[in-house]
């Protein structure tokens, strides 16, 4: 009687399940062109310089480092690290494109484990934080934003909102240049 009911039940799942197994997989939507483009840019190993801007707008520090990035799946996921020597300091970078979102994703991590979370529309140069907690009990939202692009080097800008993006102030500001044959 055991094997009766048992292979009854292995009967009923096996027709209960038998019309989503014969789908076929859904084709995921394409990227936006630009937003390739703007991944495809980024391949290669930078040298960079980063200017520390405080609250008056004047450069408090600089500091030079190098990015490196490179393709998981192309055209569609790239991971890179940031390096500045002076500081001993490296962050895990990684960069998304979600088509049916319409957005780009840029996600990273450095020494402190916090994860920042940036996100644009995939015809833009922008990505902007969700207002994030701190740990002093402030919150902030980052809006980074790269500019100035030609083939061999570009700018991005780092701006923080302390008031949920209702004014912006420029932390950083950053120069790449792609270091030769990368």
């Amino acid at each position: 009687m055991r094997l009766r009911t048992w292979m009854a039940a292995l009967l009923a799942w096996g027709i209960a399940v038998a019309p989503v197994a014969a789908q076929a997989p859904a084709t995921p939507p394409e990227p936006a062109p630009q937003a390739v483009e703007q991944l495809r840019h980024e391949i290669g190993l930078w040298d960079v310089e980063t200017d520390f801007d405080g609250a008056d707008g004047a450069v408090t520090q600089s500091f030079v480092g190098q990015y490196r990035f490179g393709w998981v799946v192309n055209d569609r996921v790239v991971s890179g690290m940031s390096t500045i020597p002076s500081l001993n300091q490296a962050s895990g970078i990684l960069f998304f494109v979600r088509p049916a979102q319409n957005e780009i994703e840029m996600s990273s991590v450095g020494p402190d484990g916090h994860l920042w979370r940036m996100i644009g529309p995939d015809t833009s140069e922008t990505r902007t934080t969700p207002n994030t907690p701190m740990a002093d009990g402030t919150t902030i939202m980052l809006r980074f934003t790269r500019y100035a692009v030609e083939q061999n080097r570009f700018q991005s800008r780092m701006e923080v909102s302390t008031d949920g993006g209702e004014t912006w102030r420029v932390g950083n500001e950053q120069r790449f240049v792609r270091v030769e044959g990368s």
